[in-house]
């Protein structure tokens, strides 16, 4: 099995070099801490002479070793040099870490211009990313950069005020530094090289343009830009995306019609439903379309243990949000902070505390310009008091996905992908149809890594059918559930 370890815990080739705790693998790979400052990459010879013959890595880079009847490369990081998966997030602490990622990814790309990094392996010491050709849904690499800035984050490098509001601990011009030593466009059009820097002049127009965006209604999505659609659009969810264009989108694009008639700013939104119907991909999608800082109320955001912390934490993000809007706070899991106060009783009144705050923020915030989005699979425990017209004016269930709305994933996903001719895709969207789009997203991912696995390099039906088959069981009326509107 791929996450089974290939070496036993402190194996020590004959090199000196030690593989103790297995960190991150993949099929033809594992990465280990070594237990002095640094990690080890080991993979098969088979990938690592394709690095080698493609130009990635010279063989001096590489050291040969056999375990049993298998054969091996290692490579070993420097001391608090990063060697790792690029799907493992490791969010850069300072803007050198940032840079080395980045100087990273343009030398890889000097190499190979196509080969998809998404899943590449970041090797600090060498200045690479490490392809491993997978068969896998591929982003573009101002996605990857922006993904490993953040640590995770689905977020495109060419969004510049989503990013930097994101990279809080970067300041504005290092963040285009970093863009720009990846190689990639500058958010604003503009060309930097490694030893270039914005001039006072021009930055100081740039800030101006920033203070006037928050004061002139007008400027923020007034005229979408030709390259962008004048509506949001949000694939396989119709219900969704017209009410997004109607409630939210329309009102921002028209904001003096729509003052003239008493209507100042979109009212705060609650999407509820059950876990993986897609209440997450489509506030992401609106996020990315207004291209608006975000903030998000979660528990990794403002959960705290100490009383009157948790209040005081919700606070600052309010009032950040009102600071930089035109913005958008997120709160997910809604039920976590906002649950019935008479179910809490019994628990003090720093529950109580905890929901009046939200009571007295969210018409604030409206009021001055930060669109609200909540979600939640209870919606049954959520205090009445937020769900009261003049808060959360809209609540909206999100149910599972329909045919239509599986087939277009689907067919999103498999486009990106090199699929044999025999595969049947109709087969997969009746097997996938009334499932969560996590597991259609998922399903089609497995496909991919099973057909790499048995070293095909196209998916193929077999694969496609072994994932669906291992989805948990869906019952009839987790399949039944439709998506609807509770108010309009």
């Amino acid at each position: 099995m791929p996450g089974d370890r290939w070496l036993p815990i402190n194996y020590e080739t004959s090199e000196g070099i030690v593989f103790r705790k297995l960190v991150s693998f993949g099929d033809h790979w594992q990465i280990y801490d070594s237990g002095r400052g640094a990690r080890v990459l080991v993979c098969e010879k088979m990938i690592g002479e394709r690095w080698i013959s493609e130009g990635f890595l010279d063989e001096s880079a590489l050291t040969s070793f056999s375990f049993g009847q298998n054969n091996f490369f290692a490579i070993e990081s420097g001391q608090n040099q990063q060697l790792a998966a690029v799907t493992e997030f490791i969010t850069p602490e300072t803007k050198a870490d940032a840079a080395a990622f980045a100087v990273s990814l343009r030398h890889t790309r000097q190499i190979d211009h196509e080969v998809s990094l998404h899943d590449a392996i970041f090797v600090e010491r060498f200045s690479r990313l490490l392809p491993t050709w997978t068969v896998s849904e591929k982003i573009s690499d101002d996605h990857v950069l922006g993904r490993w800035l953040t640590g995770g984050v689905s977020v495109s490098t060419s969004s510049f005020r989503r990013i930097s509001n994101l990279l809080g601990w970067l300041k504005k011009d290092e963040v285009l530094d970093v863009i720009a030593l990846g190689g990639l466009p500058l958010p604003d059009g503009g060309v930097r090289t490694e030893g270039n820097t914005r001039s006072k002049e021009a930055q100081q127009n740039k800030d101006a343009e920033t203070r006037k965006s928050k004061t002139d209604s007008a400027t923020i999505l007034k005229e979408p830009s030709s390259n962008s659609p004048s509506e949001f659009k949000l694939s396989g969810r119709p219900f969704l995306e017209d009410f997004f264009n109607e409630h939210v989108v329309d009102i921002i694009l028209h904001e003096d019609r729509y003052r003239a008639l008493g209507v100042d700013f979109p009212s705060a939104v609650v999407l509820h439903g059950p876990p993986g119907c897609g209440k997450t991909f489509a506030v992401d999608r609106l996020v990315e379309y207004l291209d608006w800082p975000v903030y998000h109320v979660d528990s990794n955001s403002v959960g705290s243990p100490y009383i009157h912390e948790t209040s005081r934490k919700v606070a600052e993000i309010f009032e950040t949000a009102i600071e930089n809007a035109p913005a958008v706070i997120v709160i997910d899991e809604m039920e976590s902070f906002l649950s019935d106060r008479q179910l809490h009783q019994s628990t003090g009144l720093h529950h109580v505390e905890e929901v009046a705050e939200f009571l007295r923020r969210i018409p604030e915030a409206i009021s001055r310009r930060v669109l609200i989005i909540g979600m939640t699979n209870r919606l049954e425990m959520i205090d009445p008091a937020i769900l009261r017209r003049g808060r959360f004016d809209h609540v909206i269930e999100v149910g599972m996905p329909t045919r239509s709305e599986v087939a277009d994933l689907v067919s999103s996903l498999l486009e990106k992908m090199p699929v044999a001719g025999e595969v049947s895709v109709e087969k997969a969207i009746s097997a996938l149809t009334g499932r969560p789009l996590s597991d259609v997203a998922f399903s089609i991912r497995e496909a991919g890594r099973l057909a790499a696995r048995s070293g095909k390099d196209k998916l193929s039906q077999d694969a496609l059918d072994q994932a669906i088959a291992r989805l948990p069981n869906v019952s009839d009326e987790e399949k039944s559930r439709p998506i609807g509107f509770i108010w309009d």
